[in-house]
């Protein structure tokens, strides 16, 4: 019905609105580099992140793009020890291989492939994952000297600005009339819960934490979306999921022990 960029303008644009009208009043930006910052942050956490995450998913299999998401905490960890001269230290790394290990476990579970067919929209979200890593990276500094709401209102307005020439076109295709009400509920949860909530609580998180740390939570969404399955639509929790969760929760004990 929508296709991926004009999904990503009306998560963008909606998410923008939501921070502008809830949070309208703003603290100045000091610097000169901090602007630019923010725009780089952007330009990788909003705009390539968002915009090749769903036009590769459009391309592969969602089993792909979950095992793929799995190199985030990796990127981000290398990506901190250069830019932020972080100690990468032997419990980081024993916790990443133990939540990868779980993660790839618990999402391959069932089986899964890399093809020709898909291997466009694996180097997308490959990409995407990058991109991610290198915002959480960025995006750490400027919540050591503003308010998380800060940042992410500037981030996601000029978000506005690099996402619309590419989805606008898409945008214009959509025929509304025809969209069920299943549509509408899922891109209201979209702007609302998975990028004005998430987003907004990704940064206050970086306030209080690394940028490791934060990546490393990736992990747990398989394990999530395992939990909601079982509860939702009573899909059998077996032994194998649960130590494969149980990897997962050492790798995020290890990675967030000092």
């Amino acid at each position: 019905f929508v296709k991926p960029f004009g999904i990503i303008i009306l998560r963008v644009v909606g998410a923008s609105i939501l921070f502008w009208t809830f949070f309208f009043k703003t603290e100045p930006i000091r610097s000169r580099k901090d602007w630019q910052r923010l725009i780089i942050c952007s330009l990788f956490g909003v705009a390539i992140n968002q915009m090749l995450f769903f036009k590769g998913l459009s391309m592969t299999l969602p089993v792909n793009a979950s095992v793929i998401m799995t190199t985030v905490p990796i990127i981000v960890l290398v990506a901190t020890a250069i830019i932020l001269r972080e100690k990468i230290t032997p419990l980081k790394i024993a916790g990443i291989i133990l939540g990868a290990t779980g993660a790839i476990l618990l999402i391959t579970d069932g089986g899964f492939s890399f093809s020709g067919d898909t291997f466009m929209g694996d180097i997308f979200i490959l990409i995407n994952a990058a991109s991610y890593a290198i915002y959480l990276v960025l995006v750490k500094p400027l919540t050591q000297k503003y308010n998380s709401i800060t940042i992410v209102k500037w981030i996601f307005l000029f978000g506005c600005l690099f996402v619309t020439p590419f989805g606008w076109s898409e945008l214009a295709e959509v025929d509304w009339s025809t969209l069920p009400d299943q549509a509408f509920y899922s891109l209201g949860f979209i702007i609302v819960f998975t990028t004005f909530l998430a987003y907004s609580l990704n940064a206050w998180a970086l306030q209080y934490t690394s940028p490791n740390l934060v990546g490393f939570y990736i992990y747990l969404q398989p394990v999530f979306a395992t939990l909601i399955a079982v509860f939702m639509r009573n899909d059998p929790l077996t032994w194998n999921t649960l130590l494969f969760s149980a990897f997962i929760f050492l790798g995020v004990f290890l990675v967030s022990k000092k």
